[in-house]
């Protein structure tokens, strides 16, 4: 029987905003794009009018570039509140400069806000040496580990200061931002309580990273949750979305606005059922998650991309172990390796 073919999905704003400009996908709500100094090199960040001021969704990394082209945004306008959707950099970089130029409140989920000060400050288990422990008993070699220790606390540079207190929000809270009211969506699989909104009255979604357009958020297994499923916690986040109108405007924080989240939807599920199965195929031998970076990544791998492929290879195993459908024991050179039989 022939597969039925995924619907496509419909992009009303072609164009990215160019950096210090922006564009209204909605009323009242403004599309900016702030650069980033990785290979996904671009977030898209929410202004959304309250009153005479903003309301910022997500501030972009904490540099001195990045917030030369929110002082030309912001000129002669207020912030009356920051929110964030979660703890990654480039959304919660300039949250403490925002708030504290413009007297605003933080709000956000009290996973992602805790998340935020752990990693800044190493602690909680969030160190990068903590990490590699994790990946070297996935199999991942000295070498390559070598490479990924980092001297300092990168993630501190990115998010420079943090807010000590915020406004909490929890899932299905209703939000009032300017003349329309907001729900929270709460997401888990990418960051411990990823915070989307959405507007009924604006049939309008502001996903962050829990739905993007073109590609597959990162999913992985972290130090902090070794043993973690996170994957299947993703797929029943993104299935919520079905919940929400076919024709629901969303906002993503990479790639452009797009109609069609229903579709969306089948295709990341498409795309995961399509890697794990090409996993199993693989797992007729037992392997470890490093040997299997090339079934999943076909492409060559830096060593940023590696660090987060790790993680996601992790997660795809510890999917397939939860649900039955793989085993895995840990040999005596001290690495996990999973297999089908």
């Amino acid at each position: 029987m022939a597969r039925r073919a995924i619907a496509p999905l419909s992009y009303p704003f072609p164009e990215v905003p160019a950096p210090g400009a922006t564009l209204e996908v909605a009323p009242g709500i403004h599309w900016l794009s702030m650069p980033l100094p990785f290979q996904l090199d671009h977030i898209n960040l929410w202004l959304i009018e309250e009153g005479e001021g903003w309301v910022v969704v997500d501030t972009g990394i904490g540099n001195a570039e990045t917030r030369a082209l929110w002082e030309r945004i912001l000129e002669g306008k207020r912030v009356t509140r920051v929110v964030v959707t979660h703890y990654h950099p480039d959304h919660a970089g300039n949250a403490a400069w925002l708030c504290q130029r413009h007297g605003a409140e933080l709000w956000m989920t009290q996973g992602e806000y805790l998340t935020t000060h752990a990693v800044r400050t190493s602690t909680a288990g969030y160190t990068t040496d903590a990490v590699l422990a994790v990946f070297r008993r996935n199999g991942l070699d000295e070498e390559r580990a070598a490479r990924m220790r980092a001297p300092r606390n990168r993630y501190a540079d990115l998010v420079p200061d943090f807010p000590l207190s915020y406004r909490r929000i929890i899932e299905a809270d209703e939000v009032s931002i300017g003349k329309h009211r907001w729900r929270a969506i709460i997401g888990h699989g990418h960051a411990p309580e990823h915070l989307s909104l959405f507007s009924k009255s604006l049939d309008t979604v502001i996903a962050g990273d829990m739905l993007l357009s073109t590609i597959s958020t990162n999913v992985s297994v972290w130090s902090i949750d070794p043993e973690g499923d996170p994957l299947r916690l993703f797929l029943d986040s993104i299935a919520r979305y079905r919940e929400l109108p076919d024709d629901v405007l969303v906002l993503p924080s990479h790639g452009k606005p797009f109609r069609g989240a229903h579709p969306r939807v089948e295709q990341l599920e498409k795309h995961h059922a399509d890697r794990l199965a090409e996993l199993i195929e693989s797992l007729k031998t037992p392997k470890s998650a490093a040997d299997l970076l090339g079934v999943l990544f076909r492409r060559p791998l830096d060593t940023h991309q590696t660090f987060f492929a790790m993680g996601e290879a992790i997660a795809h195993l510890h999917y397939l172990y939860y649900a039955g459908r793989a085993q895995r024991a840990l040999g005596n050179d001290g690495i996990m390796r999973y297999a089908t039989s």
